[in-house]
This record gives C-alpha cells, structure tokens and sequence, in this order.
C-alpha cells in the first residue's frame, strides 16, 4: 500500500567552505540564487512534489535556516529539525533522521537544485517496491561527482569524485529513496577519514544488489564554487517565465531579479544574468552584469560590476572596476582554468574609489581595499590594502 505520510530527509548541516567567504556568516544551503536562498529551491520542489513533511537535518549556522523556514507553513508542509552536531559525512547526517522517520523516505541535498517531477519520481518509485533508489542525471563535468555505473536501470557501481579521465558521464544527482534498513546498512559501513558517506554504503549495496535508478534529465544544478553561482543564478533567471519585481528607472535587462527597496541611480545599467537584492543602493552611470548582489550591499557611482559576487553589505566605490572575464583559480591546491569570475567582495568588505579588481580575486569578509589600489588573489578577511 502506498504511504502517503512519506517524508523528505534534506542535508543542510555543511559548511561549504569552498565558498569562503560566503559560508562565513551562512551556511552553504542559504547563499541565495536569484534572491532565494538554494534550500528555498529544494524546500519548494519537494512540497511541489506533493510531499508534506519535511525534515531538516542542520548544524553550522543553524539558526539562519530554522529562522527562515519555521515550521514550513509558508510552503504548506511541516518541517521538523534534526540536529548533525559534527559534519561528519552525507550517511552520518542521513543517520541524524532515524528517529524522525518511518516507513520510506526521500533523501535530498540541500545545495542542489532539481525539479519537482524528479523527486515525485523517486517517491513513486521507493513507496511501489524495497529501496534503495538512486537518482542519476548526466554532466560533462563527470569527475567532480559520483560517477555511476549501469548495467540496465540498475546501478552497479559508484565511483566518489575520480581521479583522471571519465569517459562515462551519468552521476549520482544526489536524489534517494530509501526503507528503514538504510540505517542499519549505515551503521555497518566503514569511516573513511573519520567521515561516513551514504556513496560508500550504497557501493557496498550494490556488491550484493542491484540499486533501482531514476533517470533524471531535466534542472540539475550544483553550487560547488564561486563561479558556480553566477552561471546557476543566471540560469535559473533564464528559466523564470515571469518576473515580480518593483519598476525602476534605468536600463534593466529583462533577465534580471531585483529585490524590493532597490535604489538605481541616472543611467545606471543591470544587464542580464543578474540579482539584485534586497535594499540594494545603485548609484548613477554604474555598470553591472552577470552579478549576484546580496542584500543592502552599495555600488557608487560609475563602478563597474562584471562576472562578479558582492555579499550582504558589502561597498564598491565610485569608478572602480570588477571588469570579469576568464581566469585561472586554485582551490584546496587544484586548478580551475577557463574560469569566468571577476571577483568575490564579501560581507561588509569595502572596495575605495577607483580600486581596479583583477580576475579571480576573492576579497573577505571586513577587508577594505584603500582608493585606487589594484588587487589580485585572495585578501584575508578584515585586512586592510593600501597605496604603495
């Protein structure tokens, strides 16, 4: 008999710490697209789907996602939280929700934007038959995921983030469905570095059985670096058919989010690809495209803003430059070339008049950048650059 009391499990407890600085003052899940944090995406699609309980497994900064979802009565579900007090890995959080849960239940990453039909798809498919369900979609970017093997619509193998070449390009999408039996299958699974990943535990199912798939071809986004949210912003942008936003005069491209109480100075210029949020202040003959502008952050006069992240509160100064573009960034020691970033301003940080921003350059959180200095590469939060 299908169980209509099915609950959706969703991992936010992470960090995220390759979005520095972003992930300073929130957790990776509330860093918002188009003006909406990614667990917003995940939360709607999931009550979309039909769902009406939804347990929210947190931890790092906690209380901006309880104080933003509440008891999920804005999304007509109910939402209950759960505690993973260490990130110590997807399956480990997954364990966190034993006992908020019975019978089936969905599994979802709170970082990672899908569509409604796919979760109504693992939910059909969990409640008509014993789990586990894997949804799997395709990327050319196969080796910074699990990469999947097949054998029919059965999974038979998973490979964590290969290293070298991938000729195959079907990935996990990091949708499930699992039964109670997942937690003891859990339990039995080895750490790997002190961390238990619901991957390693699936591996060993698959040693024995074959795991069910959901072919997944439709939304499908992931926030695995900065750069990552300029191109999911402007994409999901350009899949909104209509748009709310208050009017404003200037020139605004049509494929823009703007938030409410935002101030566009004479001649100022948003083009596409762009959020803008809320309490924003714009000031006359800036340039901005291809930005994601946080909340009651400042851009004065005649700045140019391109291929660029300013956080919540951050300044850029009258004639200073992002300019954008394609560079070369290094994370955790690996290189990421072909990169189009003009640049990470962070929370409350300050850039003077006439600073010129190079490439790639991540600024932290409280750094200020003195009048018509040239940066590059990444400033420790709270520094300050000056002249000579």
């Amino acid at each position: 008999m299908k169980d209509e009391n099915a609950s959706a499990v969703v991992l936010a407890a992470g960090e995220g710490r390759r979005l520095e600085p972003l992930t300073n003052r929130r957790p990776k899940p509330m860093v918002p697209v188009s003006n909406r944090p990614i667990l917003d995406y995940v939360v709607s699609a999931i009550a979309d789907a039909g769902v009406e309980r939804v347990v929210l497994v947190v931890g790092y900064q906690q209380e901006r996602i309880r104080n933003y979802f509440g008891d999920g009565d804005d999304w007509g579900i109910e939402i209950e939280y759960v505690v993973q007090e260490n990130q110590l890995g997807t399956a480990h959080a997954i364990l966190q929700a034993e006992s908020a849960v019975t019978g089936s239940f969905l599994v979802l990453n709170g970082d990672r934007l899908v569509e409604s039909s796919l979760v109504e798809r693992v939910r059909s498919e969990i409640e008509s038959g014993a789990g586990p369900v894997m949804a799997v979609t395709r990327t050319d970017r196969a080796s910074d995921y699990g990469v999947v093997s097949l054998d029919g619509g059965r999974v038979t193998g998973i490979t964590e983030k290969p290293g070298g070449p991938v000729t195959a390009e079907v990935i996990n999408a990091g949708v499930y469905g699992f039964d109670e039996s997942i937690f003891d299958a859990i339990r039995e699974t080895p750490t790997e570095r002190g961390e238990l990943a619901i991957t390693t535990t699936l591996e060993r199912i698959a040693a024995d059985r074959p795991i069910r798939t959901v072919r997944y071809r439709g939304l499908w986004q992931d926030v695995s670096h900065l750069w990552d949210l300029l191109e999911i912003n402007a994409a999901v942008i350009a899949n909104v058919d209509e748009r709310e936003s208050e009017p404003l005069d200037g020139a605004v491209a049509d494929d823009t989010a703007i938030g409410t109480g935002v101030t566009l100075g004479r001649n100022a210029t948003i083009g596409g690809g762009t959020a803008i949020g809320d309490n924003v202040t714009i000031e006359a003959n800036a340039v901005l495209s291809n930005a994601v502008v946080f909340s009651d952050a400042v851009i004065e006069a005649g700045a140019v803003v391109r291929d660029a992240i300013i956080a919540e509160n951050g300044r850029v100064g009258a004639n200073a430059t992002i300019a954008g573009g394609s560079t070369t960034v290094v994370v955790d020691g690996e290189v990421h070339n072909d990169v189009d970033l003009g640049g990470v301003v962070g929370d409350n940080a300050i850039l003077g008049s006439g600073v010129t921003v190079a490439p790639g350059t991540v600024v932290g959180d409280g750094a200020t950048v003195d009048h018509g200095v040239s940066v590059g590469g990444r400033i420790e939060p709270d520094a300050i650059v000056r002249r000579g």
